[in-house]
């Protein structure tokens, strides 16, 4: 380079070239520096490796360093701890639909109460190693409330037409919807049953997740069904409303007895 007076300098005498490693990228999450690290939890379920990365992360990790989760962990981690809050909405909206069909409060707890039965059943499959808690299985779990919950309104709704329009008592009224609805009960979870079979038969991508699925409603549509007959009928006769006949049988009933024949 030239300097003020004109004469040539080399470029050498000014300065020092020191070649150093830089990446070709830098990447950034959240607006900061930020380093991939990958994981394989091979047969491990997602919240077992999230709890084992957490305790290496806080062992492993300088100070001033955070950490954070992408794909279908950050949704496990974001979105898992909403299963309760949900599961309470879903209960919610069930009891208050059914409270107004019902016009009683107490029928829609005897109709909630095959919820954790079904519950039951699906927690069984789980812990059996059939699949494991996530974000599928969880959403299993509320569609379960809503499928579950018919057996008991149909067996509720004959127990209250046999007590409003025959003047039965609740055991008998329970008794004779059981027998009335059995039929029906057996047939819609067979054909839910054998709608939801093709998940858990289900090959190529997102074959895992549609397990998921398919085995909680499943198995909680088979095992809740079963306990569903034998102990709904029996929380009924302590937790449901008795409904007074309807003062229409009330007259026929007398008009009934005023014209039997006298002996």
């Amino acid at each position: 380079m030239r300097a003020a007076n004109g004469d040539a300098i080399p470029l050498g005498s000014l300065i020092t070239i020191d070649v150093i490693a830089e990446p070709r990228a830098l990447p950034h999450f959240n607006q900061l520096n930020s380093a991939t690290i990958s994981v394989a939890a091979a047969g491990m379920p997602m919240g077992d490796a999230i709890a084992w990365f957490e305790n290496v992360a806080k062992e492993k990790l300088p100070a001033g360093y955070q950490h954070d989760y992408l794909g279908e962990s950050r949704q496990y981690v974001t979105e898992g701890s909403a299963l309760v809050g949900t599961f309470m909405l879903a209960l919610a909206v069930i009891f208050l639909v059914l409270a107004i069909q019902f016009e009683s409060l107490r029928d829609p707890l005897v109709i909630l109460v095959s919820v954790p039965l079904a519950i039951c059943g699906a927690l069984i499959a789980l812990a059996s190693g059939a699949a494991t808690m996530n974000i599928y299985s969880q959403v299993g779990l509320i569609t379960l409330i809503g499928l579950i919950t018919k057996h008991g309104i149909l067996i509720c709704e004959v127990a209250k037409e046999e007590q409003l329009l025959r003047g039965m008592s609740k055991m008998e009224a329970v008794m004779e919807a059981a027998k009335v609805r059995l039929r029906p009960i057996l047939m819609t979870t067979a054909a839910m049953i054998a709608g939801l079979i093709p998940l858990m038969y289900a090959t190529g991508a997102g074959a895992a997740q549609r397990f998921s699925i398919g085995i909680v409603i499943v198995s909680g549509l088979a095992i809740g069904t079963l306990f569903t007959l034998f102990v709904l009928p029996v929380i009924y006769t302590y937790l449901a409303s008795k409904h007074e006949p309807l003062p229409e049988f009330e007259e026929d009933k007398e008009i009934a007895a005023l014209d039997k024949p006298a002996h």
